[in-house]
């Protein structure tokens, strides 16, 4: 990792954010994604993640989120939520996270290798539920949730999705319960907004991240699978 991955964005309220990027190696238009972080920062897993959808044709912007409250680079051990991440986590709200989503969709838009129409989001837990908002607040072509936690919070935006929003959720997940993902997919069905909901039985929450216990090799690949399929369909790569 290189200082030259990351970007300081300007947001509307005055703020600074880092943000980490990543770009592919190819040299005509490409889309966009935003990606979203967990928690606990823009740490190794996420800039992981951002690394493997460049390798897949895609630019990426991760901003870091908590950019308010802490300084920049912060990364929180997975043990350390109630400790460490609690009082970060308990500080956003939805119009700061629009302002950092707008500063985010603006970087991409700016950049000449970038396809301004076809832009997305992806977000992981926290990330997830900030995904659902990205896709209610900015033009975009696809959003993709993983275990969101707290997006029955912001149901009410069903109605503002610009793009078909996919979700991940684990079976086994006893942060999310049944009826909170009830709550998302009918307020989606009210609204008459297209959406692909997937619950992977066998999974916990955080089955993607391979730095955490409940990792899942398979839920994590075939999600993964089903992501980049996806992403293939609506942005193109």
């Amino acid at each position: 990792m290189s200082d030259q991955n990351f970007v300081t964005l300007s947001v509307a309220d005055g703020t600074e954010m880092r943000a980490y990027t990543a770009f592919p190696a190819a040299t005509g238009p490409v889309p966009g994604i935003i990606l979203l972080q967990e928690a606990f920062g823009v740490n190794h897993h996420i800039r992981s993640v951002a690394d493997r959808l460049a390798a897949a044709g895609y630019a990426v912007i991760a901003p870091e989120l908590f950019h308010r409250t802490a300084a920049p680079g912060l990364e929180i051990a997975y043990s350390d939520f109630g400790t460490v991440a609690a009082p970060h986590y308990s500080a956003i709200n939805n119009e700061d996270l629009t302002s950092d989503l707008q500063a985010s969709y603006d970087w991409l838009k700016s950049q000449a290798l970038v396809k301004a129409d076809k832009i997305g989001s992806i977000g992981f837990c926290l990330g997830g539920r900030v995904s659902f908002l990205a896709n209610a607040v900015l033009p975009l072509a696809a959003g993709v949730s993983y275990y969101g936690g707290g997006t029955h919070t912001i149901k009410d935006r069903a109605r503002d999705l610009h793009a078909t929003h996919l979700f991940f959720w684990g079976g086994l997940d006893a942060h999310i319960s049944k009826a909170h993902i009830a709550e998302v997919t009918e307020a989606l069905d009210a609204a008459s907004k297209p959406y692909i909901n997937t619950v992977i039985s066998y999974a916990d929450h955080g089955f993607n991240c391979d730095e955490r216990p409940s990792y899942h090799p398979e839920a994590a690949a075939e999600a993964w699978g089903l992501t980049l399929a996806f992403f293939k369909e609506k942005l193109g790569a």
